[in-house]
């Protein structure tokens, strides 16, 4: 059997389900008196910001695309799920900030179960939209005769529906795992691996492949393309769009290869490559940091994809003065109509920041 003493200390962890160090033998156990603390203190409050900031993003997102009726294109459906997916992770981040603060899970297996779904969907739909989205600015510029049909609304929204039961399917070997259980005397919510089984080593590679691999694969491939067509267009804003495209990919991979590279470390830990107490510790510590700065990039999402486009913003500056027209004073614009601006026409969409 595992070390009794070490099993609280996969509690602190609160989201990260492949932390999981089960079935490691130790001489002695490990204090890790830094880590816990560290999850009661910071873990809530770093998780407050992220939930705080990404819903009021996304949210808007979402509120201009429906309330505006602009869902009108391809672009417009995968930033909307995007936006919703996001929405479905950042929601999540409350209960974990609650486990966190309280030290164990006090909400029940069934509220265990739905929060490990909204996590694992939010996570997976939100890196599947990525994708989508990287695909369609490939097809809108590199082919953007031959291919401009298979972009409409109804095949968008097919492919929609494909990306969310792809997002679920991805997802459910952790949710049918997650369950409550009473370990040393806290209650907890994690997987529970069948002894013997591959299904933690699934995971684990699940989670960089799906999680990094694949879309870094695919915004190299796909902006590699798109760049030299942009080079050769004759506007004044390529180099804008030239530069969106480089904070795309770099972003992506700043935020998220720590912490895909953190849960190769805890992989390699549970295959016993290395498990001493220090070891153990410092990867605890860094899965906490990376995860929460991976977290921030829901964040982000919404700025590179929607607010970078000044008609998107547009939008979002008239719905603010819907809500709250005392903050937001709308300025003399002539000649400004609704029907110009529209989110995404097909005469911008090569020659303005909205080619991503």
């Amino acid at each position: 059997m595992p070390d009794k003493d070490m099993e609280p200390t996969t509690e602190y962890n609160y989201s990260s389900y492949y932390d999981d160090t089960e079935g490691l033998y130790r001489s002695e156990p490990c204090n890790n008196a830094n880590v816990k603390e560290f999850g009661r203190v910071f873990l809530p409050t770093l998780y407050s910001l992220v939930f705080i900031v990404g819903f009021i993003g996304n949210g808007l997102v979402v509120c201009v695309l429906v309330m505006f009726k602009r869902i009108r294109s391809m672009t417009d459906l995968c930033l909307f799920n995007l936006a919703l997916s996001d929405l479905f992770f950042i929601i999540s981040l409350p209960f974990w900030s609650h486990y966190a603060t309280a030290a164990k899970w006090l909400l029940g297996d069934f509220m265990c179960r739905l929060v490990t779904g909204l996590y694992m969907l939010g996570f997976y739909g939100s890196i599947f939209f990525m994708v989508i989205l990287t695909v369609d600015r490939y097809v809108v510029i590199v082919h953007a005769h031959t291919l401009a049909r298979p972009r409409s609304v109804r095949v968008g929204i097919t492919l929609s529906l494909f990306m969310w039961a792809l997002s679920l399917c991805a997802s459910l070997p952790t949710i049918i795992f997650t369950k409550v259980n009473n370990e040393s005397g806290l209650t907890t919510c994690k997987p529970e691996y069948p002894e013997g089984s591959m299904w933690r080593q699934v995971s684990y590679l699940e989670m960089n492949v799906l999680g990094l691999l694949l879309p870094l694969s695919v915004m190299v491939i796909c902006y590699s393309r798109i760049v030299p067509m942009l080079v050769n267009i004759k506007t004044t804003k390529k180099h804008k769009a030239i530069k969106l495209i480089i904070i795309i990919v770099v972003v992506f991979f700043c935020f998220w290869t720590p912490y895909n590279v953190v849960i190769l470390l805890r992989y390699l830990e549970t295959q016993s490559y290395f498990g001493d107490c220090t070891t153990h510790t410092n990867i605890d510590l860094a899965m906490q940091w990376t995860e929460v700065i991976a977290f921030t990039h829901c964040c982000l999402n919404p700025i590179i994809y929607a607010f970078a486009g000044q008609k998107f913003m547009s939008l979002v500056l008239k719905l603010l003065r819907k809500w709250m027209p005392m903050c937001f004073a709308r300025p003399y614009v002539s000649g400004l109509s609704e029907r110009n601006i529209s989110v995404y026409s097909r005469s911008s969409e090569i020659s303005s920041t909205r080619l991503l």
